[in-house]
């Protein structure tokens, strides 16, 4: 008998979350997906899936597409966790009430869903966590201070995640992309840039789709930049 694959997509409507549920879809998983737009309702039906408008900083709607999931298809063997956009501000200049923003948009967005996915993936003996972070995580930029800051932490909890559930073949790793054509282009950024080109979208979607594969199966804990070689440290 064939299992079908299912992954979950959170903030999955556009940009780089709607590309890699198409590339799983295109890969022969069921998808879910999660988007605050009701795009994600959209791409989740012309995909084949199911879809849920809300919040990836509402447990509520988290658990509706958990619980929506598990009663459609009875499994969850990937879960794709993307995000918004953070504040920025000077370094100096963020309120506390931006900092918490920040650290909703950027961690408890991967924490919250993975609270509830965990105990399913542990029961299948079988899952794979994806997370979207930022190549800026290691090597912060003024710019984007909410997501350095808080993606730096997000690295850390992977990393004790992994240890905490590899024996039950449970795997996280992140991917971390840099200048993406999803953003708006500049000739100054493409030119920070090795390879002189902003990444697209489908590149990313494309190391998702591997990370979530069974050729990844002895992946855990890692931090994989895909950003044509504008950061290079660990």
């Amino acid at each position: 008998m064939t299992v079908e694959k299912v992954a979950i997509i959170t903030a999955g409507g556009s940009g780089m979350g709607a590309e890699a549920a198409k590339r799983l879809a295109a890969d022969g998983f069921k998808v879910a997906i999660l988007s605050s737009s009701g795009k994600g309702e959209a791409l989740a039906t012309e995909l084949g899936g199911i879809g849920v408008t809300g919040s990836n900083q509402s447990n509520d709607d988290l658990k509706r597409l958990v619980d929506a999931t598990m009663e459609k298809w009875g499994r969850i063997d990937v879960l794709v966790n993307s995000a918004g956009h953070g504040p920025r501000a000077g370094i100096t200049e963020i309120t506390d009430e931006q900092w918490h923003t920040g650290l909703d948009v950027y961690l408890m967005n991967v924490i919250r869903p993975v609270r509830l996915v965990t105990p399913i993936m542990q029961a299948q003996k079988s899952g794979a966590i994806v997370n979207v972070s930022t190549a800026w995580a290691f090597e912060p930029a003024a710019m984007f201070p909410t997501s350095a800051v808080f993606r730096a932490g997000l690295a850390s909890y992977t990393k004790i995640y992994s240890d905490t559930f590899a024996a039950d073949n449970v795997r996280m790793n992140n991917v971390l992309p840099g200048w993406i054509d999803s953003l708006p282009a500049t000739e100054e950024r493409r030119d920070m840039v090795p390879m002189k080109r902003y990444g697209t979208s489908a590149e990313v979607a494309a190391t998702i789709s591997f990370l979530a594969s069974e050729g990844a199966g002895y992946i855990t804990g890692q931090n994989l930049k895909v950003d044509g070689g504008l950061t290079r440290s660990v």
